[in-house]
């Protein structure tokens, strides 16, 4: 059996552009920034960052467009394929990495909610949001010690 699975969360790095096939599915294209913090054998703080290529097709790439941009945060679930291409200019072999986005979730927004996600149930077909699990409320148990005589019943 063989795996090809990418699980990314980061900051896009420019607004996503959409665009369309001729075949007329939607697809949506952005840059995501990922990060990495770690200490060198001396224990100073090293940080890199490494920068991605985001694209999903359909339903999924009209909701990413109409919702994200510069500097939002967003997890991204998908699979990893290099294409190439020959340059029209010199006729060299270019090549692009890229994340074709199966699932995603959208990140902290400003009010520190997270938003929906969603999931690809086949390939080109529309984006279905996933089912949110009940929010429970918390209970808060009081500190003092109770005593079962002032309980009413």
């Amino acid at each position: 059996m063989y795996l090809n699975k990418a699980f990314l969360f980061g900051n896009l790095t420019r607004d996503p552009e959409l665009r369309s096939l001729p075949s007329g599915i939607k697809v949506v294209s952005f840059g995501l920034a990922t990060n990495r913090t770690w200490k060198n054998k001396d224990g100073v703080k090293q940080e890199s960052v490494s920068f991605h290529n985001i694209v999903s097709f359909g339903k999924q790439a009209e909701i990413m467009a109409q919702y994200l941009k510069k500097g939002s945060s967003i997890f991204v679930e998908g699979r990893i394929e290099t294409r190439s291409w020959d340059d029209k200019n010199d006729g060299s072999k270019k090549y692009r990495t890229e994340i074709i986005v199966d699932n995603f979730q959208f990140g902290p927004s400003a009010g520190g909610r997270s938003g929906e996600g969603f999931t690809k149930s086949q390939p080109n077909t529309p984006a279905e949001p996933k089912t949110k699990a009940p929010q429970m409320d918390t209970i808060e148990y009081p500190t003092e010690e109770i005593n079962p005589e002032d309980i009413p019943f």
